[in-house]
C-alpha cells in the first residue's frame, strides 16, 4: 500500500465509525476486492480492524493521527519556523534525518506514526506500534562544535518534563543522562547523534520517543518497567492527552532551548534538572563498558556530568555508554 493511500484510508477511519467497502473504494480509486487487501494489511500495522456485515469496517474507538497542521496550530510562537514532516511509517526518524543532515536546514522535523527500525540508547530497539506514541527527530546546527553540546541530553528531558507538566501530569522525573520516568517506570527516552566537525560546524539530531497510549501486548519486548501518558492521565483524574498537542509542547519547548543553549549552556537548566532527579541522595550502581562504580547519587554539575559520593570521595561521570541503576 502507498503511504498515501494509507494516509487516506486511516484518516476515513479514525473517527471509529463504520465506512462500507464501496465508501472506501471510491476514496483510494480501488476496487472493493482491492480495498479488502488495503484493510488486511492494516493488521501487519498491529491496527485492530472490526467489521460487520451490513455496516462495513471500523476501527473501534477511533484513532487519533498526527496531523502537520495540528501540530502547528498548538506549537509557540517561537517554534512557528520549524519544518514538519509526518509520515505514516518510517525506519527511523533519527536514521532519516542524519543521512541527509548536510543537506536539510536547521529546525526540520521528522515525525512518525510508526518506525520500523526505531532506536535507543546503546543500540536498543524502541518499540513502536503504530498511532500509539510519539516518535520524533529534530535537527539542529551548532556552530561551536560538540563543546556546545554539554549536557543537552538532560536539557532535552527537562523539557519532555515541562511539556507533560503544563498539560497537568505530575510526578515526572528525570533518570541520568536520558530518560524520562514516572512511577519509577519509563516513559520516554532520549537519542542524540551528531555528524560534521566535532570543534566546529555541526548536525545534531535529537530523537525522542514517548510512550503515550501502548496496550501492554504491544509492549511484550520492552525488558524494563514502562509506563505511558494515558495510564498516568487516568490515574490522576485527567482528560486524555492529545498526541498532536503534546507534541507541539515539546517540540516549542526545544526550539527555545536550542536557540539559546550555545549562550547559556547547561547551567540555566541545571536546578529544573536537580528537581526532577531521580535517585537523588540515594544509592545507585553505574555501569561502564570498563567498570561499576557504587555511590550515592549527589547531582550533576553545571556540564551534566554526574556526581557520585563514593568510599573514594566524588567522582565525576560523564556521558556515553552508561548504564545507572538503583541499589536501594
Amino acid at each position: 500500500m502507498q503511504q498515501d493511500q494509507l494516509q487516506s484510508l486511516l484518516a476515513v477511519l479514525a473517527d471509529g465509525e463504520y465506512h462500507s467497502g464501496s465508501e472506501l473504494g471510491e476514496l483510494l480509486g480501488v476496487s472493493r476486492a482491492a480495498v479488502w487487501k488495503h484493510l488486511q494489511k492494516l493488521s501487519e500495522l498491529g491496527i485492530e480492524l472490526d467489521s460487520s456485515r451490513g455496516r462495513g469496517y471500523c476501527l473501534p474507538g477511533g484513532l487519533e493521527l498526527l496531523s502537520e497542521s495540528k501540530i502547528a496550530a498548538c506549537m509557540s510562537a517561537n517554534a512557528a519556523l520549524l519544518s514538519l514532516e509526518v509520515l505514516p511509517l518510517v525506519d527511523s526518524t533519527n536514521t532519516r534525518l542524519m543521512s541527509r543532515a548536510e543537506q536539510l536546514p536547521s529546525g526540520v522535523v521528522c515525525i512518525a506514526e510508526q518506525q520500523s527500525a526505531g532506536r535507543g540508547r546503546r543500540g536498543r530497539a524502541w518499540v513502536s506500534p503504530f498511532a500509539r506514541n510519539l516518535y520524533f527527530s529534530m535537527l539542529w546546527r551548532f556552530d561551536g562544535g560538540a563543546a556546545e553540546l554539554e549536557g543537552l541530553s538532560l536539557a532535552v528531558g527537562v523539557c519532555i518534563a515541562e511539556a507533560l507538566e503544563s498539560l497537568g501530569v505530575v510526578g515526572v522525573s528525570l533518570k541520568w543522562p536520558n530518560d524520562v520516568l514516572a512511577d519509577g517506570k519509563k516513559l520516554a527516552g532520549i537519542l542524540l547523534e551528531m555528524s560534521g566537525d566535532p570543534a566546529g560546524a555541526c548536525h545534531l539530531v535529537i530523537g525522542v520517543g514517548i510512550n503515550v497510549d501502548m496496550a501492554a501486548a504491544q509492549a511484550l519486548d520492552i525488558d524494563q518497567p514502562w509506563v505511558d501518558v494515558a495510564s498516568l492521565a487516568r490515574a490522576q483524574g485527567l482528560a486524555p492527552i492529545s498526541r498532536n498537542v503534546l507534541c507541539a509542547r515539546v517540540l516549542s519547548n526545544l526550539c527555545d532551548l536550542l536557540s539559546e543553549y550555545p549562550e547559556y549552556g547547561f547551567a540555566r537548566w541545571r536546578e529544573r534538572w536537580m528537581a526532577r532527579a531521580a535517585h537523588l541522595n540515594k544509592p545507585v550502581r553505574l555501569t561502564t563498558a570498563s567498570q561499576q562504580i557504587q555511590g550515592v547519587l549527589v547531582g550533576v554539575d553545571v556540564s551534566g556530568a554526574l556526581k557520585l559520593a563514593t568510599d573514594a570521595g566524588e567522582q565525576l561521570v560523564y556521558g556515553g555508554e552508561v548504564s545507572l541503576r538503583s541499589e536501594s
